[in-house]
């Protein structure tokens, strides 16, 4: 069967994992994905069968659409709700700081990938590496680099919580730009959430 389309992938499951559960599903022995999600994140997750695989190359992939929630004061080794090392009390802030500060981003944004994620190093994922304490191998290979922020929108604030949505180019990282968003509040914050959701409501999700 040729078939593409935009699978949801749920909270805590590997896209790997997931493509396998759609292939026993549909029966399907040849298909792929495109744009890798983390375990931690859920959301659309373009999705091929059979000679359908081949046009991933062809498709627009960007902007990436995702909304997020940073929670202030959590830190994480992983930067989201997976390797939580401690909780510190932050101080609350006004919306409109944390809405000026959100809008500072907006642009090329330095920053150096999450040693827990799917980025690989000499065929393996970062993840496994950061698992089994290759500490050295990760601070070699895992140098500053860059993502474009096209838009960001302020959703809420709930103290500790900012929730936001941020339209980026591929190869970026919504939870280095977490980070970054509470190191210059002041204070250390990790992804509660994170869902990558698409521009059009019109495509249908299984």
């Amino acid at each position: 069967m040729n078939r593409i389309f935009v699978a949801k992938k749920p909270l805590f499951v590997s896209s790997n994992h997931y493509l396998s559960s759609l292939k026993h599903r549909f029966g399907e022995k040849k298909a792929g994905f495109s744009g890798i999600l983390d375990p931690f994140a859920c959301g659309a997750l373009l999705v091929a069968f059979g000679q359908y695989t081949k046009l991933f190359p062809y498709l627009k992939k960007s902007p990436k659409v995702y909304q997020a929630t940073l929670w202030l004061g959590l830190q994480s080794d992983s930067l989201d709700l997976e390797n939580v090392r401690t909780l510190h009390c932050v101080p609350l802030f006004s919306q409109e700081k944390i809405e000026s500060i959100l809008q500072d981003f907006v642009g090329i944004v330095h920053f150096v990938p999450p040693k827990y994620s799917a980025k690989k190093i000499q065929g393996t994922q970062a993840y496994k590496l950061a698992r089994i304490g290759k500490e050295e191998l990760l601070e070699q290979h895992l140098k500053e680099q860059t993502m474009q922020i096209l838009k960001i929108e302020f959703l809420n604030y709930a103290h500790p919580f900012v929730s936001f949505k941020a339209w980026v180019s591929e190869g970026a990282y919504i939870r280095s730009l977490g980070e970054l968003i509470a190191k210059k509040l002041g204070c250390v914050g990790s992804l509660s959430y994170l869902e990558r959701i698409m521009k059009e409501k019109k495509h249908s999700i299984l």
